[in-house]
Order: C-alpha cells, then sequence, then structure tokens
C-alpha cells in the first residue's frame, strides 16, 4: 500500500470512529465516563490497536464498548462459550467486524494477539482492534510478537473519587504544577464516611452499595481471585497459599514491606517451607492479574553521597481488596485508626495514580539513607515534580508540611537536585483546601481531581 492510499485509510477508519462514537455514547446512557477515555481516544488514533489491562471488574470492558463499533466477548458463557469454542476453530469470527472492534478476554485465546499484530501490518491502518483483559497468559502460551509498534498498552484501574463523582475536582492537579490553585470555600466531610468510600473501593460495581454490601461483594471477590480465577491463570498455584499472599499484601498496605516479612506473615504452620522464590511467584501471578501496583522510588537527580531508597511501596490494586483481605469491617476500622490511616493513604495514591496517569505523569515514593521520606510524589513528563504527604487527621497537618518543607530544603541545598514544584498535604478530615502561610497546600482528597 502506497502512502497516499494508507493515509486516506486511516483518515476514513479515523472519520468512521468519530462519527460512531457519540452514537454508542447515547445508547449506553448508564456509562459513567472515566479519564482513560481520553487516553483510549487518543491511542486510537495513533495506534494499529489498543491493549487495555486492568484487574477484574475494574470496568475496562464497559470503557472499551464504550469506543468500539463491534464487539466479541470470548469469556461469553452461552452455549457453553461458544464464541470461545468458535474462535478457536476460526479466527475470523473474533476477528472480522465493524472497526474499532473489542476483542474481551483476548488472553483465553492467545493466538488473537498475534492474529491482531498480523493484521494491522496488512491493512497499516489505525484503530482497528482494542483487546481487552483481566490477565496475561503464561510465558508457555504467551503470543510470539511482543506487539511493539502495532498494539499500544494501556493500563486501566479502578475508579477514582472524582470518576465516581464522590470528589468534586475543585483542586486540579495540573492546576497545582500550573499555579492555577484558588482556596476553596469549607466542605463538611466525616469520617464515617471516608470510612464507607474506602471500604467501597473505586469497583463500578460497588456503586450505591452500603459499606456492609460493600465488604460482602469485596469478600466474595477475593475468594474468586484465590479460588478460581487463579487456576485458570496457573493451575500450579495453591489457593489457600495465594489467600495468604493476598492477607500479607493487605497487612503491609502502603509499606516497603520485603519478601522475607511476607515469608513471616504467610507461615500458617512451622513446617510451612516458603522461600523468596515462592512469594516472588505468586506476586509474579498478581501482577499478571493486574492486582498489584508497585509505588516506584524516586531520585530527584541527586549525585551526592545521599543513599536513595529503591525498594517500591507496595499496594494491592484498591484499598477495598486490602480491608476485605483482612476481613475487618466498617466498625473495626473504627475501632482502629492507625490500620485505617494505612488503607486511607492507598486511597489517596490510587487516586494520585489514576490523576498522574491522566495527565501523563507518574506516582512515586521518596526514601532515602538518612530515613527522610515523602508519602507520593507525582512527576509529570518535563521533569517537573510535587511532593505529597497524606494525613487522615487535620491534626496532622503541621507535622506533614514540616517533614515536606525539610525535605525541600534539603534538596535546595544540594547543587545536584532539582526541588518540587510545590508541597501539599492530601487530608482526609480538612473541611477546606487552602495554601498555607508557608506555601504548602492542604487539599481535602473529596476535592482533588484530574
Amino acid at each position: 500500500m502506497n502512502g497516499e492510499n494508507h493515509l486516506v485509510k486511516s483518515v476514513k477508519i479515523t472519520l468512521l470512529y468519530k462519527q460512531a462514537h457519540s452514537y454508542i455514547m447515547m445508547e449506553n446512557d448508564r456509562y459513567l465516563p472515566r479519564l482513560v477515555d481520553g487516553i483510549v481516544e487518543d491511542t486510537i488514533a495513533i495506534a494499529g490497536a489498543v491493549h487495555m489491562k486492568g484487574p477484574k471488574c475494574c470496568g475496562k470492558t464497559w470503557t472499551s464498548k464504550h469506543h468500539c463499533n463491534s464487539f466479541y466477548q470470548l469469556d461469553l458463557p452461552d452455549g457453553d462459550y461458544h464464541n470461545l469454542r468458535l474462535a478457536k476453530v476460526d479466527l475470523s469470527y473474533a476477528m472480522n467486524g465493524e472497526y474499532p472492534r473489542l476483542i474481551d478476554e483476548w488472553q483465553l485465546l492467545p493466538a488473537v494477539w498475534d492474529a491482531v499484530r498480523n493484521k494491522v501490518d496488512e491493512a497499516g491502518c489505525k484503530g482497528m482492534y482494542v483487546l481487552s483483559g483481566s490477565s496475561t497468559p503464561k510465558d508457555d502460551s504467551r503470543p510470539f510478537h511482543s506487539g511493539l509498534g502495532r498494539i499500544a498498552p494501556i493500563q486501566m484501574r479502578t475508579m477514582s473519587l472524582f470518576e465516581s463523582k464522590d470528589s468534586d475536582g475543585a483542586v486540579s492537579l495540573k492546576g497545582l504544577f500550573d499555579g492555577t490553585f484558588s482556596n476553596t470555600e469549607i466542605r463538611d466531610i466525616s469520617l464515617d464516611a471516608l470510612v464507607d468510600l474506602t471500604i467501597r473501593g473505586g469497583w463500578p460495581g460497588n456503586l450505591g452499595l452500603t459499606a456492609s454490601q460493600a465488604a460482602k461483594a469485596m469478600s466474595v471477590y477475593a475468594r474468586q481471585i484465590c479460588y478460581e480465577d487463579l487456576l485458570a491463570v496457573d493451575r500450579s498455584k495453591d489457593p489457600a497459599r495465594m489467600m495468604r499472599v493476598l492477607r500479607s499484601l493487605a497487612r503491609n498496605e502502603s509499606t516497603l514491606a520485603s519478601r522475607s516479612v511476607m515469608i513471616r506473615d504467610m507461615k500458617e504452620f512451622d513446617d510451612d517451607v516458603i522461600t523468596e522464590d515462592t512469594v516472588g511467584g505468586y506476586l509474579s501471578v498478581l501482577d499478571r492479574m493486574c492486582l498489584v501496583e508497585n509505588q516506584a522510588a524516586f531520585n530527584p537527580n541527586l549525585r551526592s553521597s545521599v543513599r536513595v531508597g529503591k525498594t517500591p511501596k507496595r499496594h494491592l490494586t484498591d484499598p477495598a481488596l486490602a480491608i476485605s483481605a483482612l476481613g475487618f469491617t466498617k466498625d473495626m476500622l473504627l475501632d482502629d485508626l492507625n490500620t485505617f490511616g494505612f488503607m486511607f493513604e492507598a486511597l489517596c495514591e490510587r487516586d494520585l495514580q489514576i490523576y498522574s496517569y491522566a495527565n501523563g505523569g507518574e506516582l512515586y515514593h521518596y526514601r532515602d539513607g538518612k530515613g527522610r521520606e515523602i508519602d507520593a510524589i507525582v512527576q509529570m513528563p518535563d521533569g517537573r515534580w510535587g511532593a505529597f504527604e497524606i494525613k487522615l487527621g487535620a491534626g496532622a497537618i503541621d507535622e506533614g508540611a514540616e517533614n515536606l518543607k525539610k525535605i525541600d530544603s534539603f534538596i535546595r541545598d544540594d547543587p545536584n537536585g532539582r526541588p518540587p514544584e510545590f508541597l501539599a498535604v492530601i487530608c482526609g478530615m480538612s473541611s477546606a483546601a487552602y495554601r498555607r502561610e508557608d506555601g504548602v497546600y492542604v487539599v481535602p482528597i473529596t476535592m482533588l481531581g484530574p
């Protein structure tokens, strides 16, 4: 295909996509817009295919359908999984349809990946396919080709408070970088409501449920991960041991827990033989199921004698899953605010992850050899970064601000360090967003947005 025909065909595909997009939006009036929608639209316009990755039940299928004109669902149980059996016999059943075409749960038939890559190569068009999946195949069944240059990955997570309409987004993450912050009016937020939001999590299916109902739903979800989905991803793993891995991750939520700490947590019997490789194998499976997030360590370009830590901060994909794995109820969390503090931090860092991703940024944490720590750092594509401390109660705001200022001063004193653009304390119980006299911002999580 010559360059002119290639361009004409790509433009036609893009026009068809845009024409159909408004139709799909009208048809699905229950769809809540997601921040990843903009990323999907931009990526469909420049890539032959898109790979939507994310944990089960985070909304990948709905979002993918929202951007497609046809779809084929491989995990549809109708007719004893008729769709999957048809596609195994003849891939064209999955492949043929109006573009963009969604192939849902593609990992059930890994040959789809290479077929999509070949189709994109042959047609030379943009926006042909969206592949959605809640796990990646094992090494011995993975596609032959990585898809580099043809299939662009997009990471989807559970919903942020802004997406679920539990944050009004009065304070924009981008605005903090651009200097457009303004103080807000006083608005009430209760500890009771924060606990409810954290137990519910960002799962679309939990919206509208009470805390008690959401807790039950998450309990079912956790057991399904360990006793059903695990076996579909890797039959060599033990479901009971996977449950202990989940509980250990939950117990160490928002910390730098090592594998040796997890080994101690997992030993149900004294004669259990659990090694770091064992733990690593289960963590790998959880990663393939998109259920863990590793918040990488940040280095502010310091070429000095200060040793900067490299250990990631571990998270389950949503604090609701961590709470469920531990078996905590609302009353238990209200009686143990120390544990809830870690879960609240996880909720804030989940939202920061989503907001930074929507802006093309990355989420990190900071810890150096002198014990100086910053809970969360967002770095933008141009290298600018902002520092966040996370505090549940308004009484801890001063402590968070002082910690940020000390580390900021240390970095500014080093000629090789790039200082942050701003310092901010994300708080649960603050009733307003404001800029302190020392320049540190205070932002309630229920007012933060992208």
